[in-house]
């Protein structure tokens, strides 16, 4: 007989802390023109999320409609998903927080979605400071609707029919820090480590973490005369800081040059590494945050990295003092008041 031919063993498959393989965190083939900004974002996420070891499961993701709110399809398939009504998201992760305080809320929304219908419940989310993974998914036109501007469209930018924008912008990172967001941050689709340290640092903050990740649209907003073009944000980047993410399960042990880095602890232990480039920026100044952002915009420089961030701010299920339990699970004994309650409330109405 002829010798046998050992046969060699499989490679091991890939996975992470929890035995998930990266397919686990996928989601259907997208239908977004190639190229699109958000689909370097859905990726992102999904890298995000398997290198952290996040449960799918646990993860819902609301939406609003537009190009953007169609991305939660293309990632996490084994989560939870609400496409809402057009600008109406913040309502239904609100609401679906509150029933479940253990979930985690990953909430994709567009510049339309956001800063034009849906501002005033973008607004109140703000404010709330509800714990919730807030991206923006900005591009600066409709694009399911052919092109036009959005509200943070620049004043000046030009549209592919030759329309010149006469509206200031929004900002929507102004506007967050204001209101009361404890993480804002500003990005760019095609910096890959810098949105993976910025999503991974949000997944881990305990509060609104808001994300404007500029997206250029390459059928209606991806030319010259754009400030959301791919060309155009790479020539008016202008970085904060060198990002770096250790989650809290690696060891933290970092060397470096006192006063050139800053470390953030985040709230489940994990650190954000922020190396100063050419300012001296201190992340957890608010007013710093929004004289940097107004000087930036005089000097049509697009400011990137973490821009303001605080951990210490309650949020909003702190300070409805919710007990631990998912209100979804609760009997209604438990949710409803006896007739004598109710009772002693109309008697102290007298």
């Amino acid at each position: 007989m002829g010798a046998t031919t050992a046969v060699p063993p499989a490679p091991a498959k890939k996975v992470n802390r929890i035995g998930l393989e990266p397919a686990d965190y996928k989601g259907r083939r997208t239908t977004l023109c190639a190229g699109c900004g958000h689909n370097a974002i859905s990726e992102r996420i999904i890298e995000a999320c398997y290198e952290l070891g996040i449960e799918p499961h646990r993860i819902i993701k609301p939406s609003g409609i537009g190009c953007s709110s169609k991305s939660p399809a293309y990632f996490l398939g084994r989560s939870h998903a609400f496409n809402a009504v057009h600008g109406r998201m913040p309502s239904v992760a609100t609401g679906a927080m509150l029933a479940n305080r253990h979930l985690i809320a990953l909430g994709v929304s567009g510049d339309g979605d956001t800063a034009s219908i849906g501002i005033g419940q973008f607004v109140h989310l703000m404010r709330r400071n509800l714990p919730i993974v807030y991206i923006i998914e900005d591009n600066g036109v409709y694009g399911l609707t052919k092109g036009q501007f959005s509200a943070t469209a620049d004043r000046g930018a030009k549209l592919k029919t030759g329309v010149i924008n006469d509206l200031p912008p929004v900002d929507t990172c102004a506007l967050a820090i204001e209101l009361g967001a404890s993480y804002v941050a500003r990005s760019f689709s095609g910096d890959k480590p810098q949105v993976m340290a910025l999503i991974k640092g949000a997944l881990s903050h305990h509060g609104t973490a808001m994300l404007d990740i500029i997206s250029p649209c390459v059928t209606f907003n991806d030319h010259e005369g754009s400030t959301k073009s791919y060309s155009f944000v790479r020539d008016h980047d202008e970085p904060l800081e060198d990002l770096s993410y250790i989650p809290f399960f690696d060891e933290i042990n970092v060397e470096y040059d006192p006063g050139t880095t800053t470390q953030v602890r985040l709230h489940d232990g994990s650190h954000l590494l922020l190396k100063k480039l050419d300012k001296d920026y201190d992340p957890t100044d608010k007013v710093a945050a929004l004289s940097l952002l107004a000087e930036a915009h005089d000097q049509g420089a697009i400011l990137t990295g973490l821009l303001y961030v605080n951990t210490s701010a309650p949020t909003f299920i702190d300070m409805l003092n919710l007990v631990d339990e998912p209100l979804a699970t609760l009997p209604q004994s438990r949710v409803r008041p006896p007739k004598a309650a109710l009772d002693e409330v109309m008697e102290s109405l007298k």
